[in-house]
């Protein structure tokens, strides 16, 4: 079976082996050396891509028209990685459209939170990480040694698989990303607290109880504060990590309303391996497998009238 990839822990970031030199336009894939391992259940037909992706064989992803008319906020570039000796991304080349929301989907171990995290450059916690090609914000590389990190995942705002609101109270929980920056103004921090759980969606249920602790709210309402902490730093891109994996059915119908309310406000990347979350609230889905990109494009097609039979296969159930 396909091992994940180990869990990012606050360790020393490792460096990359130099300055990311600037990119030539997005380009196709290019043949990788590297080889993923095979996995242990029952292989795909030796005919198909998927069968050559479990041998090592480069493929090139299938990229609809579509998705390159968009502007793009974030671009991948012949992005590999490495944890150690154990590579997890395959010459991944794709753009992200600006002001949507993108799935990524695939299954378990396939890399799509690994991808995710690199956007962030969270994955540069864990020091046996190294990485090649470029992943580019806004037309400019993120992985050069002068970018200041910090300042990079500033524009990023983060939620993962299960709420993690800090032990403080839901006022402090939201104003924190202005707080790091040095703001005291109290008048700008109210504004800027009920702007934000308004925009998650929260503010009718906490705005008589602001000064108690984030931790006393439901699942449901922990993640959606989470989601208004995110946005409270004005960030760029939300990056969005299985956030309704934790939650019951009605509080994953409200973070599903949430994320078309912040659709064109926000762009937005989201993992997930609900298939009908990902048909309802996204705009592009991009299926990975193994490491490598396999098909992107609009979700409408994805869904209904994929290019490649492997994506029809995953979609209907027939592999994942």
């Amino acid at each position: 079976m396909t091992q994940q990839p180990p869990a990012a822990v606050p360790q020393s970031p490792a460096s990359t082996d130099g300055d990311v030199p600037q990119q030539p336009a997005f380009s196709q894939p290019r043949p990788a050396a590297a080889k993923p391992p095979l996995p242990d259940e029952t292989r795909p037909p030796a005919t198909s891509r998927l069968h050559r992706i479990a041998l090592g064989e480069p493929i090139q992803a299938e990229i609809h028209d579509a998705v390159l008319r968009e502007d793009a906020v974030l671009e991948f570039d012949h992005f590999s990685l490495w944890y150690g000796s154990k590579q997890a991304l395959f010459d991944v080349s794709f753009p992200v459209a600006r002001g949507k929301v993108t799935a990524l989907i695939g299954p378990s171990g396939c890399g799509k939170s690994t991808l995710l995290r690199s956007i962030n450059r969270m994955n540069d916690l864990i020091d046996s990480v190294r990485y090649e090609g470029d992943i580019r914000l806004n037309g400019e590389s993120i992985l050069g040694r002068q970018v200041d990190v910090i300042e990079l995942r500033k524009r990023m705002g983060m939620v993962f698989q299960k709420p993690n609101p800090f032990p403080m109270s839901i006022f402090e929980n939201v104003v924190y990303p202005l707080r790091i920056d040095g703001i005291r103004n109290r008048r700008l921090l109210k504004e800027v607290c009920e702007q934000s759980l308004r925009g998650a969606a929260l503010w009718d249920e906490v705005k008589d109880r602001l000064h108690e602790s984030g931790l006393g709210l439901s699942g449901g309402q922990q993640q959606r504060l989470c989601i208004a902490r995110a946005i409270a730093g004005a960030p760029e891109v939300l990056l969005l990590d299985e956030p309704c994996s934790a939650l019951d059915p009605i509080a994953t119908a409200k973070i599903e309303d949430l994320i078309n309310e912040l659709r064109g406000e926000y762009s937005i990347v989201i993992v997930t391996h609900n298939m009908q979350q990902a048909s309802r609230v996204s705009d592009y889905t991009a299926l990975m497998y193994l490491g490598r990109l396999l098909e992107y494009g609009p979700t409408s097609d994805i869904f209904t009238r994929p290019h490649l039979p492997e994506t029809n296969d995953y979609i209907t159930g027939r592999f994942g």
